[in-house]
């Protein structure tokens, strides 16, 4: 069976399409047949403007479009789409999700920061994970960072704040909300002992590739205070030239370490796995489990 996800957000859309097998015995297998990225970033319009502008809105149905074609070649038999952060806050997002479903016939659903942290949660089924262990999720976003807090397989805190790499660059996050992240991981994570986090998303999955660590193997904090501190002092011209990043990479990698080294430092963490997953693996996951 061949299902797919659709994950609109903040700084791109994202296509993912797999194949899930069945074997004898054990788990089913979800194999990637297709990943289909395109940087759309309409936080930068919802963000500064409160909506998104006509030539975003017009690259979104292309987009729409083509992620359409796409999941007819591939013979998907089920998908699910749905939009986070910059969409949830754009006056007409709703009016954009009609106009898309009537030319490409896409549902497309806004989900809430709660609901994207769950969704990044189911994740950690494929992890390889103790699920004997304490783990804090940590997702950042373009437009918020998802947090979900897990102990011995239960969920026992999540959150979703507006503090993302987007808002970031845009100068829109204040010192109050800095505070109440920092306030709220001090409160959660007091008296949690072996406190591993597990990182998800494009920036952290990019930050994992250029250190050539091995796979299932933790990236220290102090390996990512590092590479905020030199990325910091560079252009993104030279981001990009040193380290090979396409541009929206290359500007939203920065304020993505920082919200990590934030996050791991007020957390007391000194280490992060990089499983590779992100919301539109999450959303397969959710989708098989429904179907089935």
């Amino acid at each position: 069976m061949r299902l797919a996800a659709i994950d609109i957000g903040s700084n791109a859309a994202r296509l993912l399409i797999q194949e899930v097998t069945h074997p004898e015995s054990g788990s089913p297998v979800f194999s990637k047949l297709n990943l289909i990225r395109i940087p759309l970033r309409l936080g930068f319009d919802v963000f500064r403007e409160g909506s998104i502008g006509k030539e975003k809105a017009d690259e979104l149905l292309k987009t729409m479009q083509v992620y359409k074609i796409a999941m007819e070649i591939h013979q998907v038999a089920h998908y699910r789409a749905c939009a986070t952060s910059a969409m949830r806050d754009a006056a007409n997002g709703a009016q954009l999700i009609d106009m898309i479903k009537a030319h490409t016939g896409i549902d497309i659903e806004i989900i809430s920061g709660s609901e994207e942290a769950q969704i990044i949660y189911e994740n950690h089924l494929n992890a390889n994970i103790n699920h004997r262990g304490r783990y804090l999720y940590i997702d950042v976003g373009g437009g918020s960072t998802e947090i979900t807090l897990m102990k011995k397989d239960e969920i026992i805190f999540k959150e979703s704040f507006n503090i993302g790499t987007i808002r970031l660059l845009n100068r829109q996050i204040s010192d109050k909300q800095w505070a109440t992240m920092k306030d709220t991981l001090k409160e959660i994570t007091k008296g949690i002992p072996a406190l591993q986090a597990i990182g998800s998303g494009g920036n952290i999955n990019k930050v994992f590739s250029l250190t050539k660590s091995k796979e299932n193997k933790p990236l220290l904090l102090g390996t990512l205070q590092t590479m905020y501190k030199s990325m910091s002092a560079m252009t993104v011209a030279e981001r990009m030239n040193k380290y090979q990043l396409k541009e929206d990479r290359a500007d939203v990698i920065v304020p993505a370490l920082k919200v990590y080294t934030n996050i791991m430092k007020w957390a007391g963490i000194e280490e992060i796995l990089v499983p590779r997953i992100g919301v539109a693996d999450g959303i397969i996951k959710l989708l098989y489990e429904k179907l089935k």
